[in-house]
């Protein structure tokens, strides 16, 4: 059996890879994906298709060169997976480099990643698009 950081670590792998079918296949169809007020990507309602029109697309529209780093600090709690990092990028429209740190906490269940809630220093996010 594949454990919570396995599915987690492979969503992560697959972002990396460009591969976001598999990513978003890992989702269960009524994930939930909560983020932090002032981050400006976010789902208007549950599952994969939302989170690719609400997060990746858009995501993927403003920045050039996103990525995350530092997804391999795991820490795990039976079904539950918290993931810290810094996800850096260039703002297609202002130029401005972000460096920005990260916290997401996960929760897997049955295979599937059901729910992800972000927490990230928006702060730079707003700097670096302004």
């Amino acid at each position: 059996m594949t454990s919570p950081t396995d599915i987690v670590k492979s969503f992560y792998g697959a972002l990396e890879r460009g591969d976001a079918p598999a990513a978003l296949g890992l989702l269960s169809p009524d994930m939930e994906w909560s983020v932090v007020a002032g981050w400006p990507y976010k789902p208007t309602g549950r599952g994969p298709q939302a989170v690719a029109e609400g997060v990746l697309m858009p995501v993927l529209k403003d920045w050039r060169d996103y990525a995350l780093h530092g997804s391999d600090l795991f820490a795990a709690d039976g079904d539950k997976v918290v993931s810290m990092g810094m996800m850096t990028g260039t703002h297609v429209v202002t130029g401005k480099r972000l460096e920005a740190a990260y916290v997401h906490v996960w929760e897997v269940a049955g295979g599937q990643i059901v729910r992800m809630r972000q927490t990230v220093d928006t702060a730079r996010v707003l700097e670096a698009r302004s």
